[in-house]
């Protein structure tokens, strides 16, 4: 069985030894790497290879949000998770913004971890519930409907929402990469959407984007 390879990237030794401790009991994950900061996450996920980085936010040097575009750019198919003392929507929406796969808060991480990396690595996004209802909370744009989109636009919309690349998303469905930026454009223009954190929003709140929480 391939084991899910995890980076942890947090500052305080304290978070990670107990949350490391937690992850290596299971038979299906294994910890790669340790990170105390930004710097060593974006060399870490260089040198370690790992499917997912749990990533905090707030560190010194550079912040988790900073890594986090950092790695995605370098590599999208690299899978991140937010750990955050706050659900504030704005902290929310930056997250989202930078192409996050999950977010959770610090005061549950314990109880969520697990589920949320498994969740993750299947291809679905993973919030803490006072997280996903910060997220169908956020304004979606006026007029925006999912009856406008036609099937192939939904399936496209859940990949994109899911972090893929057009290059994934056209070998997934089997047509090409500019017949996937055609179905990307007009998605925006349908929607008045025109960035991805708008477009997840958008999916989750319509079930287009399956949204997973803890039982």
């Amino acid at each position: 069985m391939d084991r899910i390879r995890v980076l942890f990237v947090d500052d305080h030794p304290i978070v990670r030894q107990g949350l490391v401790s937690l992850m290596s009991g299971e038979k299906d994950i294994l910890v790669v790497g340790e990170a105390s900061d930004g710097d060593e996450a974006i060399r870490l996920a260089r040198e370690c290879d790992p499917a997912i980085i749990i990533m905090d936010i707030a560190m010194p040097n550079r912040n988790g949000l900073f890594a986090t575009r950092a790695i995605l750019k370098e590599n999208p198919k690299r899978k991140v998770i937010v750990l955050s003392m706050s659900d504030e929507p704005d902290v929310v929406k930056q997250a989202i913004q930078v192409g996050i796969s999950g977010y959770l808060v610090k005061q549950s991480v314990a109880s969520e971890l697990l589920s949320a990396i498994r969740e993750v690595h299947k291809g679905n996004a993973f919030f803490s519930p006072s997280v996903s209802k910060v997220l169908l909370q956020l304004q979606l744009p006026t007029g925006a409907q999912d009856q406008d989109l036609t099937l192939r636009e939904r399936e496209v919309l859940q990949l994109v929402t899911q972090g893929r690349s057009n290059k994934e998303i056209s070998t997934y469905l089997e047509i090409s990469v500019k017949t996937v930026e055609k179905y990307r454009q007009q998605i925006m223009d349908k929607l008045n959407i025109h960035e991805v954190a708008g477009l997840t929003r958008f999916a989750i709140a319509k079930g287009i984007s399956k949204l997973q929480q803890p039982s």
